[in-house]
Formats: C-alpha cells, structure tokens, sequence
C-alpha cells in the first residue's frame, strides 16, 4: 500500500524545489561512481599488469567501507549528526582520493587508496537513500523520479568517458579499442570521479534540505534495534537472498565492460560495432549506459507496477531478468554479428535487474523498518549489496574468469571463456528465483496495512 493510501488520505504533492536538489544530489552520487566502476577491470589488468587476483582483492577491498557504513554512518545519521554534513565530508575527502588513484601505478597503494575510498563513499550510497526518503512525501510515487537522476548520471559519466576514450587515445577510430593507449587512459575514469566528487561535496553543504537525526526516546542504539527489525520477515529472507543477488550484480560490473569490449574487437569493422562505438565512445563502460538508459524507463514504471503487483512479484521480475541477462552473454557470442543485438538486449535489461530487485528492495527495507532506524537499516542492506557481495563477488568473478581463461588457451574459441564465465551466474540467478518463490511472503507489513 503506498504511502498516499494511508487512511483514505492523499499525500502532498511533491514541490518542484526540492525534487530538483534530490535529483541533483543523486546525478553526483552515482555519476562519481560510474566515471570508473565499468572501467576498472581493464584498466587494473590491461594497463597496470595487476594480475587476476590482484584485480579481485582490489575489487573486495573497495567493498570493505560497506561493511563498516552501517555501524558508523548509519548510527551518525540516525543519532548524531545531520547526513548532509556527513555526506559533504565524505564526499570532498573522496574526491581528493579519486583523483590521487588515477595516478597510482603499483599494486600495493591502488589497494590501500581503494580500502581507504571504500570507507569513506560506500556508506555515501545508503544515506541518499534514506536523506530522500526523510523529505519525500509518497515513497512509492516520489521516489523513483528522483533516484531516476542518478541514472542519468552515470550514463552522462559513462559515456563521457567513453568519448574521451575515442577521441583522445584511440585517434577517434572505433577499430582502435584494444589499444594500449587506451587501457592507460582509462584512469582519467578516476580524475572525471574525482571532479564530480568535489562538486558534490560543496553541493552537500549548500544544496540540500536539512536532515537531522531521529533521536529515539531512549536513546539507543539504532544499528542494534535495525538488526533486531531485519530478523523478521520478509527482511530475513530479503536480506539472505540479497548476498548472492548482489554476488551477481558484481559479477555483471567486474566482467560485461571487458566482455564487450573484447567481442567488438573480434568483430573488427563491422558496421554495428562501428556505430555503436562511435556513439558510446570505447572501452564497453559507454555501450554499457545501455542499461542505465532502460533503469530509466524501468524506475519511471515502479509507481504503476507498485500499485498492480506485489513486492514479491516485482522482486521475482529482477530475478528473472538476471537469468536472462546471463543466458543471452553465454550464448549469443557464438553467433558472431548477429550475437551482437542480442547481447545488447542483455545489457538493457539491467534496468529490470536494478530496477525490480535493487530498486524494489530498498523500498522495502524503508518501508519495513522503523522511522528512527531507517538510515542505519538502508546501511545495512547496503552492506549485503555493496559490501559481501561485492567482496564475495569480486573474488568469485576473477576466480571463474582466471579458469574460463585455460579453455581458452588451450585452442578453444574466445567465446568459449564468455559462454563458461556467465553460465556461474546465470545458474545462481535460477536458484535465488525458486528460493524467491518458496520463502518470500506474498505480501509484507505495508501492503497488508
């Protein structure tokens, strides 16, 4: 039931001033992340040399701040302090960081820079959420309209990188994505995060709407009563099935942009992959914007599929469009140019994978939870999908591509280590599903209400 239901009562219009400051703040927050997040497997394997494994602790110790958000920013936001003035922090100590990274050369600081960046914005995602939240009038109506901007964003960084790629490595040649050059100006990626990041920590402290904590009556400890929340359904089994969800997702980001880059290479000049790159720019992190572009679409449509289905429901979509996703990049390789529409539609269904689970799910932590723990409860989701799964994930997705790799070194096609690397994840996406099915309750606390 949402929100504007309550006691037969309409909530009040969402004002045009405070739309435009949330959807800006969310335009920074995820364009500052998707400046390099689809880059940083090339860039670490291809220009710095790191090995498979190197590029996987990279990738867990980036989630390590994940881990940690929840009992520092969740418990600061819902106790202690205004979450804008956490987020401005955050944010300019960030952005100075980012823009260090993109000249680091050797293994040992890129991992340290990362645990340090990882702690400082991954807890940065989670208070968006619940800063939104604490201002907007109806979740289910105003919500995906702003979060929709951070969308866009990392579309705008996405793509903007991917032109820069072209333009300035590759001599404005779409054939010359597998150059070096290029693999080495995929760390401009980091100085583009590093700008956006700045911007936004001085947008923090003048932009955006007061946010003060909820202090309880009894003034306790807000990460502890969360926890006590999420031990009850349907929070117990969201947050189980989350991990490996979130293992997946990772696996998507650690591997697509690679995966695109190297199947447009192997089609040389052919004319689609000629015009796609000429107008998402190179290196597989713009064609990738495919699905942020179709999340768009997808977020817009969750107020009218949130009064027709149940979470379950649109839950179970996400599941279903993740197992999509991984069956057409398993197969459609081996079908050479005409695999290449269909691996595009495997990205665009990103938006039904964010959109219908992620999205959904963090709706429904909000809606599940208390008002005075709901920063610390969005933390801790946060630490399911930005922090296990993306250590997990990390680690399995180097690990099954270092042995999908031997096939092909042993004289097999190259597609044969794509068609072995997303067969994992398309069968942990069926197992979720049926999981999904048989524990999730048909309808929670809000929609029974």
């Amino acid at each position: 039931m949402s929100e504007s239901d309550v006691g037969g009562l309409q909530a009040a219009p969402l004002k045009n001033g405070l739309k435009v400051r949330l959807s800006v703040m969310m335009f920074l927050q995820y364009a500052i992340w998707g400046a390099w997040l689809p880059l940083l497997w090339d860039l670490l394997m291809n220009a710095k040399g790191f090995s498979g494994t190197e590029v996987g602790n990279i990738f867990a110790i980036g989630a390590v701040g994940a881990i940690f958000g929840p009992f520092i920013a969740g418990q600061v936001a819902d106790r202690w302090f205004n979450t804008e003035r956490f987020l401005a922090v955050s944010h300019l100590a960030g952005g100075v960081l980012a823009w260090q990274m993109a000249s680091l050369v050797d293994y040992n600081s890129f991992f340290w820079y990362a645990l340090v960046y990882g702690l400082i914005y991954s807890p940065t995602l989670a208070l968006t959420n619940s800063l939104s939240f604490h201002h907007i009038p109806d979740r289910d109506r105003d919500f995906g309209k702003i979060r929709l901007w951070g969308t866009i964003g990392w579309i705008v960084a996405g793509i903007g990188i991917g032109q820069w790629l072209l333009h300035h490595y590759a001599g404005g040649s779409a054939d010359q994505a597998k150059d070096p050059a290029v693999y080495a100006g995929m760390a401009d990626a980091f100085k583009l995060s590093g700008i956006c990041g700045i911007v936004m920590g001085i947008y923090c402290l003048v932009g955006l709407p007061s946010t003060p904590p909820s202090k309880s009556a009894d003034g306790d400890n807000a990460t502890m009563k969360a926890l006590g929340e999420i031990s009850h359904q349907p929070l117990l089994t969201l947050f189980l099935i989350a991990v490996p969800v979130s293992c997946i997702h990772q696996f998507y980001f650690v591997h697509t942009a690679p995966f695109l880059n190297t199947f447009q290479g192997e089609l040389g000049g052919s004319g689609l992959a000629t015009s796609l790159n000429s107008v998402f720019g190179i290196g597989g992190g713009g064609l990738m914007t495919l699905g942020q572009m179709s999340e768009i679409f997808v977020l817009a449509m969750i107020p009218l599929l949130a009064l027709k289905l149940s979470r379950k429901k649109l839950l179970m979509i996400g599941l279903v469009a993740y197992a999509a996703r991984m069956a057409l990049f398993s197969y459609a390789p081996m079908l050479g140019d005409m695999g290449m529409p269909l691996v595009i539609l495997g990205v665009a269904l990103h938006g039904f994978c964010f959109g219908c689970f992620i999205f959904v799910a963090f709706m429904v932590v909000d809606e599940e939870c208390s008002s005075d723990v709901r920063a610390s409860a969005q933390n801790l989701f946060n630490l399911v999908i930005i922090g296990i799964g993306i250590i997990v994930g990390s680690k399995v997705a180097s690990s099954v591509a270092e042995w999908a790799a031997t096939r092909v070194s042993e004289g097999d096609p190259w597609y044969t280590k794509t068609t072995e690397m997303f067969q994992i994840p398309l069968a942990a996406s069926l197992l979720c599903l049926v999981w999904m099915a048989l524990m999730y309750p048909a309808k929670g606390k809000k929609e029974t209400a």
